[in-house]
């Protein structure tokens, strides 16, 4: 599914126009965005977790050349379904 199926999706289930739909899969995209740059977390009950993880600077290996080369460390945006999205799929 891409962005646009999404939109309709919301539209069709919500009642929403597309337009409005649209609007509020940006708005939400935009607040994970911002919250998950603070360093903060959302906890959406029975669907899942959004968070950062740390992932610490380290060596690794140029796999064409064998030259080992530095990784920087970086902050990755995670998600972790909960126990109803879950229970859903199974």
């Amino acid at each position: 599914m891409n962005k646009t199926e999404l939109v309709s999706a919301i539209a069709d289930e919500s009642g929403l126009s597309k337009k409005d739909a649209e609007k509020a899969l940006k708005a939400f995209t935009s607040v994970v965005e911002d919250e998950l740059k603070k360093g903060e977390k959302i906890q959406l009950v029975g669907f899942g977790t959004f968070e950062v993880s740390e992932r610490a600077a380290r060596t690794g290996k140029n796999p064409r050349t064998g030259e080992e080369i530095e990784i920087a460390a970086a902050r990755t945006p995670k998600f972790k379904a909960g126990r109803a999205l879950k229970d859903a799929l199974n």
